[in-house]
């Protein structure tokens, strides 16, 4: 049976987010929120956990999945950093933004485009994000939260558990976190290309 949690949004309950933890690690999939709105997530590399994300957003198999991380360091592991991207990746991070970068050999697969080898990554300015992220001490395999059939992105965690209380096993309610998703710039070329405008601000890679 899912479960709906709500956290403080400035000091998150250590207890509720370790239940969080056992959620994730067992398999699980949860809904956290983030500085662009809900987002589900699943442990890094949980193969099943991934395709029950797919059918929930009834996604195909090249859409891109994000690898959430804490930090710059965590980033190089699983993708390729250079000084221009370094530069940038320290200007915008944390933010509402995704970055598509080159994988390196440690990123699994499965969370790759398979054509291009790139890897989706965010570092997420919001306190709940960083603290899950924190105890977890890894990177969470995660996607925006859109439902198919609704207009828009869905702004209440309560809202949420009512629709997919039966689909995930998590909700971790941290209040209304806006509902843009993050803007999506490529930066695996020679420059950048933004591939989504949402709630980061663009103008400096157009």
């Amino acid at each position: 049976m899912s479960l709906i949690l709500t956290l403080h949004p400035q000091n998150p309950q250590t207890h509720l987010l370790r239940k969080a933890i056992a959620v994730i690690k067992s398999g699980g999939i949860i809904v956290y929120p983030t500085d662009s709105g809900y987002a589900l997530a699943c442990h890094l590399g949980d193969k099943k956990a991934l395709d029950k994300i797919r059918l929930i957003r009834k996604l195909d198999q090249d859409h891109y999945f994000t690898l959430v991380c804490r930090d710059l360091s965590e980033i190089s592991t699983y993708a390729i950093i250079d000084d221009a991207v370094y530069r940038i990746l320290k200007t915008y991070l944390p933010g509402p933004y995704t970055f598509i970068l080159k994988a390196t050999k440690e990123t699994p697969r499965r969370l790759q485009n398979n054509k291009r080898k790139t890897i989706g990554i965010r570092v997420p300015n919001h306190i709940i994000a960083h603290a899950l992220l924190d105890m977890l001490d890894e990177p969470l395999m995660s996607t925006t939260l859109t439902i198919p059939g609704e207009e828009v992105n869905i702004l209440r965690a309560q809202t949420i558990y009512d629709i997919l209380g039966n689909q995930i096993d998590l909700v971790l309610d941290g209040g209304d976190c806006g509902l843009s998703p993050t803007s999506v710039i490529d930066l695996s070329g020679h420059t950048p290309v933004v591939i989504r405008e949402g709630k980061g601000d663009v103008d400096a890679f157009l």
